[in-house]
């Protein structure tokens, strides 16, 4: 970990060390898409760590994925990010927000006008979701048309920008784990023969069109994007010109002069090289299935500049002193993940002291 408590500079912003808290679904927000009332305390329990990213948060109704997760696209909405933001400001964090629409990882039951999910072509991922009334197949969605990309594409222009005046320090588009432009990505779910499908420049086209919306409303310096190369999650699988896509799609990206580039990492190395060595800026790797005693190997080796946990941090606020102290970890509850207990599972994880 010898590199892990060093400063970075990251956009605009000076982070205190390395180590980032990776978003993560809770499914505490209200029906209305509102953040809980201890979502802001959630948050700032963790400001120790260098960079904090806020969990999946739809720029639109028809962004909605699972129960329970917040949006970004109304003034209710706004004032609930703005408590966040200013409780990890308070306790000397940084937030980026996710912006992530889950185009067909959903269900008419989870969105709120309960229409037929949206996605690049009308195939379903094969698998289930949980809804208010059990779990449930997720039906075939409906394909997106051209005016109807141009309209996504403005809502992530408008939750960009409505995340900026919640007080956030950035978003990050959520380009990965078989969401919505994951799926255009993917050759299996994007059938589609126009301007969007077929090729990899086709197939990049919505990404790319995303990226570009969001940094003309906020600034290059206040974005980052997550990628997932070749995770098959949500069913979506890139085939095999996989590596030449991604190293298309991050070529393109590179030019955006974006704050960072955060990589779930599953163990094609040699991808993971070809982006390090093509992406100029700060690069973040979560590395699936890292051992807490690897945590900054990825650093050390040159692989990654910041590194990014999940369920380390989710069930320790207090992650940063725990590493530093070598002391043993809390273990996350499976059960509260996403059920909404209150402070259970959620704000009452213990601290060392």
């Amino acid at each position: 970990m010898t590199k892990l408590w060093d400063p970075i500079n990251l956009g605009n912003l000076r982070l205190k060390n390395r180590l980032v808290m990776a978003p993560m679904t809770r499914s505490r927000a209200r029906e209305n898409g509102v953040v809980g009332e201890l979502t802001p305390q959630y948050y700032a329990q963790r400001a120790s760590m260098g960079l904090i990213i806020s969990e999946g948060t739809q720029p639109s109704p028809e962004g909605q994925g699972y129960t329970g997760t917040p949006g970004i696209y109304t003034d209710e909405q706004i004032s609930g990010w703005q408590r966040v933001s200013q409780a990890v400001h308070d306790a000397d964090g940084k937030l980026f927000i996710q912006l992530m629409h889950v185009g067909r990882m959903s269900h008419p039951d989870n969105i709120p006008s309960h229409k037929k999910a949206v996605a690049p072509s009308a195939i379903a991922p094969g698998e289930k979701i949980f809804t208010g009334n059990g779990m449930k197949n997720i039906p075939v969605p409906q394909a997106l048309t051209i005016t109807q990309i141009e309209e996504t594409i403005n809502d992530y222009r408008r939750g960009a920008r409505a995340a900026i005046e919640a007080g956030a320090d950035g978003v990050e588009i959520h380009g990965a784990n078989g969401y919505l432009i994951h799926q255009f990505l993917g050759e299996n779910s994007n059938e589609r023969d126009d301007e969007y499908g077929g090729s990899i420049q086709n197939r990049a086209r919505f990404a790319l069109e995303v990226a570009k919306a969001v940094v003309e409303e906020v600034g290059a310096q206040k974005v980052g994007f997550r990628i997932s190369p070749m995770n098959m999650l949500g069913g979506v699988n890139e085939g095999q010109n996989g590596a030449a896509l991604y190293h298309h799609l991050v070529s393109e990206l590179n030019k955006l002069d974006f704050a960072y580039l955060h990589m779930m990492h599953v163990g094609h190395e040699a991808v993971l090289a070809d982006i390090r060595q093509t992406w100029k800026n700060p690069l973040i790797v979560n590395r699936v299935g890292r051992k807490v005693s690897e945590v900054g190997t990825d650093l050390d080796a040159g692989n990654a500049d910041l590194v990014s946990v999940g369920t380390w941090a989710l069930a320790n606020p207090d992650l940063v002193e725990r590493l530093k102290a070598h002391a043993p970890l809390n273990e996350a509850d499976a059960n509260t993940l996403y059920i909404n207990n209150g402070a259970v599972g959620y704000t009452d994880y213990p601290t060392l002291s």
